[in-house]
């Protein structure tokens, strides 16, 4: 099921909101207004927004290359920016930075560190989700580099014995930091790994119509009970792995036909041509972003420091039924 054209433009707002994000982190980071660890999404905005979009109900566990996720999600700009910085106002108040983006009240358990470490949590939160009788399920995003780990094969395997509502969303970029799929897998398409276990489906991850029909009718394959589902989407990210990355791993060549697949640029012209969305229109979207993402520049620069007692906080429960 395809989205409709208000659900279309905001997919294209958000895209267009996340790639001007990133742009705008990254210049901060190079004037050291933001430190730590930078994993950009730019050019992955199709997966990151369409996906997020598409699975409106349950849990979402994301990897820490998450921002756009974040704001998909429905978090705002400005509390992403701030978690950046550092800032109190900050999503995670500003003791998670660009990794760990972490919101309940959105469902949204982003941001996990080690990659395919969230891939376990999310199974344990798809069994909770059946043994209380919601199907309504949770999607678990990860790159093609963690289905490597021996949590990964793990998790499917209870996933799949289970019958649990688990979407399982490989973020297949062929490259794990620097090293290319094909040399540390036999095959470049890492859902035959999950053959043997569960339904999968292939899709082009540049494509954001795409991956919203895959994602949406995957969470009606799992609320229906009918058990967990692997969805791969092949995608290709713009930057190196992380800000430290220079990316001259990959040719001149193979970056010039990964931009020919702009999501971006995909997405406006189906706006165009299939939904009769105007010139106009899209001129405006695009200028909402870029006023969205100037004011979330300016929250987060105007926004105070966590006080150093903060740094207690939130280290054991408190007040819960367990509580020690």
């Amino acid at each position: 099921m395809k989205p409709d054209k208000l659900t279309a433009e905001e997919i294209y707002y958000l895209m267009v909101l996340g790639r001007q994000f990133e742009y705008a982190a990254k210049e901060h980071y190079m004037q050291g207004e933001i430190s730590g660890f930078l994993h950009l999404d730019i050019g992955q905005e199709a997966l990151s927004v369409a996906a997020m979009k598409a699975f409106e109900k349950g849990d979402v566990f994301s990897t820490y290359r998450e921002h756009v996720m974040a704001m998909a999600r429905g978090i705002e700009p400005k509390a992403v920016m701030a978690e950046l910085f550092g800032k109190a106002t900050g999503v995670s108040e500003g003791k998670g930075g660009s990794m760990h983006l972490f919101d309940p009240s959105h469902f949204f358990y982003g941001g996990d560190a080690i990659v395919g470490g969230h891939i376990p949590n999310a199974v344990g939160c798809a069994y909770a989700r059946k043994f209380q009788g919601d199907l309504s399920g949770v999607m678990v995003v990860f790159g093609d580099g963690a289905t490597n780990g021996g949590a990964f094969f793990e998790s499917l395997n209870i996933a799949s014995a289970q019958k649990l509502p688990l979407l399982f969303l490989c973020e297949n970029n062929q490259y794990a930091i620097g090293t290319k799929i094909t040399r540390v897998a036999p095959f470049e398409t890492q859902s035959k790994k999950a053959d043997p276990y569960m339904r999968t489906v292939d899709v082009d991850g540049m494509d954001a119509l795409a991956v919203y029909e895959a994602v949406r009718e995957a969470q009606h394959y799992i609320e229906e009970g009918h058990g967990p589902v692997f969805v791969e989407a092949m995608t290709c990210r713009y930057e190196g792995h992380s800000i430290s990355d220079a990316n001259t791993y990959r040719s001149e060549q193979e970056m010039t036909l990964c931009k020919q697949k702009d999501p971006i640029a995909k997405l406006k012209a189906q706006l165009l041509s299939e939904f009769g969305t105007t010139q106009a229109h899209i001129e405006a979207l695009e200028a909402k972003a870029r006023s969205a993402v100037d004011e979330a520049v300016a929250f987060a620069s105007q926004s105070p420091e966590p006080p150093l007692e903060a740094r207690f906080d939130h280290l054991f429960e408190e007040g819960g039924d367990h509580a020690l």
